[in-house]
């Protein structure tokens, strides 16, 4: 079990290989927005590491973020709990205006990782 620490909400045990998007909303209770369903396609389901980031990083998330200009922040969806993370939560449903946080993520990567 990796610990999960979410800026201003707490800590929280994760089972190690979960999806950090299922995380923050299973284990850490966060309204984290997923728009696209988790397959790194719209970029609402963006965090700020404080610390613990991945070096990795899925083709599919390199891309979203080069193409829409973004840096500093990581996509929830394309991340594995693999180890002990401090994350801040920057894409909520509350104060979006949206009417949900999007469709269900798989319990897997999607699409299927390539690093």
């Amino acid at each position: 079990m990796a610990q999960l620490t979410v800026e201003g909400v707490g800590t929280f045990s994760v089972p190690d290989g979960k999806r950090l998007v299922l995380a923050l909303e299973q284990d850490a209770g966060i309204d984290q927005l997923h728009a696209c369903g988790g397959h790194a396609r719209c970029t609402t389901c963006r965090v700020e590491f404080i610390s613990g980031e991945p070096e990795r990083m899925t083709k599919a998330e390199a891309e979203v973020l080069e193409r829409r200009g973004l840096t500093g922040v990581r996509l929830s969806c394309q991340i594995l709990v693999d180890r002990d993370m401090t994350v801040r939560a920057i894409s909520r449903l509350e104060g979006s205006g949206r009417a949900d946080a999007g469709p269900a993520p798989a319990p897997h990567i999607e699409p299927p990782p390539e690093y």
